[in-house]
């Protein structure tokens, strides 16, 4: 039983085929990621920018073809669209594009929903999950929104998804390159004013996990990486003085800089300062000693619930 999974954020839009391997845990055909920036300048005109809907529209276009490839059929497809979608007055022209390209709906989640796929997923490329005991911190940094999801023993208590996100805070406040010293004190401030009104005691976090690209930027610069390897960035751990160091070394380097360094595309580059002081502010208030970095995510939750669905049809 194949499924087709894609995520379009607001920074990338992301594919993953998969199947139920014989053991019944999820086996990855094919996954790709293209950096489209869907959500380029949605954050101050509450519109897409028609160049971002082309860039997103044509990487649809690739995902359609490679999805007939593997012969998924639409009823086991599912488009989920996230941040940017919800926030774009013209999200008709992105629905109509998906539906003539892709041949499905495109969904706009709720960010609860985004929360509880993206702990489903990150869960999911750890064997021993179900044992974890002390209280699990899943970080999902998009490019609108971060998503922070705790529970214990793999099964979420809460769930909270933030306007912060690293597409939206690097247009909005941080516009230097680098970040000028009162550009980071002004996103400090917004970003701790999200973080201490969202509910969840970080503090009592055991355990964290990162999911994202911001999270698995950090750690391909960390590693000394010259080229992006995902073997080498999953279960990864950076300690909290790591995460602190890594994140400051990013703040004080160009984008330029960050694109020489190897591992990071340039698009991402662009936001990767917004996206690594939002990881800076969870570590100074988390419990947890480490960071631990996942490639398996919101996409490995999409398809896990769609087999699991259909198999129950």
């Amino acid at each position: 039983m194949r499924v087709a999974a894609i995520d379009c954020g607001t920074n990338s839009i992301r594919l993953l085929v998969a199947e139920a391997g014989t053991d019944g845990r999820l086996q990855e055909l094919y996954r790709q990621l293209q950096l489209v920036r869907l959500g380029q300048g949605v954050d101050a005109t509450g519109r897409f920018d028609p160049e971002a809907l082309q860039r997103t529209l044509a990487a649809t276009a690739d995902f359609a073809r490679v999805i007939a490839e593997y012969s998924v059929p639409a009823e086991r497809t599912r488009f989920v669209a996230t941040s940017a979608a919800r926030d774009a007055a013209n999200s008709e022209e992105f629905f109509d594009g998906v539906r003539a390209l892709a041949g499905v709906e495109a969904e706009i989640i709720s960010g609860d929903e985004e929360a509880r796929l993206s702990f489903t997923g990150a869960l999911s490329g750890f064997d021993d999950a179900a044992s974890f005991d002390e209280p699990v911190l899943v970080t999902d940094i998009g490019g609108g929104s971060t998503e922070l999801v705790v529970g214990t023993h793999g099964v979420l208590a809460q769930a909270v998804s933030l306007d912060i996100g690293s597409v939206r805070l690097r247009e909005r406040l941080l516009p230097g390159d680098p970040p000028t010293e009162e550009e980071r004190a002004a996103t400090v401030a917004y970003i701790d004013q999200q973080l201490d009104s969202c509910g969840i005691d970080l503090s009592g976090v055991g355990r964290w996990i990162g999911v994202a690209g911001s999270v698995t930027s950090l750690a391909a610069l960390a590693l000394g990486l010259s080229s992006y390897d995902r073997n080498a960035v999953h279960r990864a751990e950076l300690s909290i003085p790591e995460v602190r160091r890594g994140v400051a070394a990013i703040l004080d380097s160009t984008v330029e800089d960050l694109i020489e360094a190897g591992p990071i595309q340039p698009r991402r580059a662009e936001v990767l300062a917004a996206g690594a002081m939002i990881i800076d502010r969870i570590a100074a208030r988390v419990g947890a000693p480490a960071l631990t970095v996942s490639e398996s995510d919101i996409l490995d939750g999409i398809a896990a619930a769609l087999i699991r669905d259909s198999s129950t049809d």
